[in-house]
């Protein structure tokens, strides 16, 4: 595996940048691959001077030489962008920078230069505006993998994974279906037993408060059901469906690894409330690793220095989890 990952500097005007250097002043205190950031030079260097990190940050050699590498010094492959001010309001103006940095980390992935890739909150409503779902949706397109794509955000005591994701409630029911529920699952059984020689019990929810419906076909449960019983033939370990309400109280009676809902808010509440900044996002079923950490742009206190680091951190520390 390449030791070298790269960190999409994400959103310009967000948080992004100031975890980052808090990232880096700390890596002392954490085992870690050789990083890079791809994102402006210059904006970086004008956040850094309002944020006042004392950081060497240097522009990168394109080819990518570890070995000429410095160990204290953040280096930076440039992506061209102007900005007068350290931070401003967001807006579409950073739109085709934030594409452009993502076209770099795939291109440096197909070059076989990076192993994964870590992008730093983006504000997804004002970047895609209907044209993708998510980042998740967005990367599961341009590698040609749409519908293989699995939202896992993971802790290693316990993650969650939703069959739906950025779709409105309403449109949740509909979206219900067997044959996606047994291939996400499969996709995160063999994440687990490749990466942590580990096969994960899961726990299946169902949809509806008490697994309850006032219809008499309760036709999201009988698919929910039947999905878990094909499952089951797979050899894979899991219980369900269970209802959602008590879901999160039954991790430890039944050792769950993975509780998977059938909407992103469902799961991704619970288990916000418990693990808050030590969660991260991971795309499975792409051709590399894609991370993110588990929050947003945090619009409200960009450039204050306020911004916990601690979920980037832990993207980071992840590429030395995995075998």
């Amino acid at each position: 595996m390449h030791k070298l990952i790269a960190i999409i500097a994400g959103e310009p005007n967000s948080i992004s940048s100031e975890i980052i250097f808090k990232s880096w002043k700390l890596r002392e205190k954490y085992k870690h691959k050789q990083i890079i950031i791809i994102g402006s030079y210059d904006l970086l260097k004008l956040q850094q001077k309002k944020l006042k990190y004392k950081i060497l940050i240097k522009k990168i050699d394109k080819k990518l030489n570890i070995k000429n590498f410095k160990k204290d010094i953040l280096y930076v492959y440039d992506i061209k962008y102007k900005q007068k001010k350290a931070f401003q309001k967001i807006n579409s103006n950073s739109n085709k920078y934030i594409f452009n940095c993502f076209d770099a980390a795939l291109f440096l992935i197909n070059k076989k230069k990076i192993t994964g890739i870590i992008n730093c909150p983006i504000s997804k409503e004002n970047l895609f505006k209907h044209r993708y779902q998510g980042i998740t949706e967005f990367l599961s397109i341009k590698s040609g993998n749409l519908g293989n794509e699995v939202m896992l955000i993971f802790n290693r005591k316990l993650s969650v994974s939703p069959l739906t994701t950025h779709i409105d409630l309403k449109k949740v029911s509909k979206n219900i279906n067997k044959n996606k529920i047994i291939t996400k699952i499969k996709t995160i059984n063999a994440f687990y037993k490749k990466n942590f020689l580990k096969k994960p019990n899961f726990g299946i929810l169902g949809l509806n408060p008490h697994n309850y419906s006032e219809s008499k076909n309760n036709s999201e449960l009988k698919i929910i059901s039947s999905a878990i019983r094909d499952i089951k033939k797979l050899k894979i370990k899991v219980i369900g469906p269970l209802s959602p309400d008590t879901s999160f109280m039954l991790t430890k009676k039944y050792k769950l690894d993975v509780i998977f809902g059938m909407y992103h808010d469902q799961v991704l509440t619970p288990f916000k409330a418990l693990f808050n900044y030590s969660a991260i996002n991971i795309t499975l079923g792409l051709p590399y690793f894609r991370l993110s950490p588990d929050h947003g742009v945090a619009e409200n206190i960009v450039g204050k220095n306020l911004a916990n680091p601690r979920s980037l951190i832990e993207c980071i520390k992840f590429f030395n989890l995995i075998k």
